[in-house]
């Protein structure tokens, strides 16, 4: 496997080698990690918007600990890659189904 494609799961974060080198929190960084979601986040995101696209931007901010202006200022193709591991760290439980299933069935 390619480095930069390189993403391991360790104790409920996963870690995105970024393509192209991106300032988060004033520090310009090559890689940025998520953390694994909790209930409380993806509820708080539902409740700021009902925009799908601005959903996630605003629960991927809040799982990095960084803005969305700053996840916009993010090359395309890296945050193709935040939402890969995004999706890698929420199926990585014993169902695969992912954090975000259930919600998204009681929702409907």
């Amino acid at each position: 496997m390619n480095q930069t494609h390189s993403q391991q799961i360790i104790a409920g974060h996963i870690t995105v080698q970024l393509r192209q080198a991106t300032t988060f929190n004033g520090v310009l960084r090559d890689s940025l990690t998520l953390r694994a979601p909790l209930v409380r986040d993806i509820r708080n995101a539902q409740r700021l918007t009902s925009d799908e696209t601005e959903r996630e931007m605003q629960l991927f901010a809040s799982l990095a600990e960084v803005s969305v202006a700053e996840l916009e200022g993010m090359a395309w193709r890296d945050y193709r890659r935040l939402q890969e591991a995004y999706f890698r760290l929420a199926a990585d439980d014993d169902t695969g189904a992912g954090p975000t299933a259930p919600i998204a069935a009681t929702a409907g």
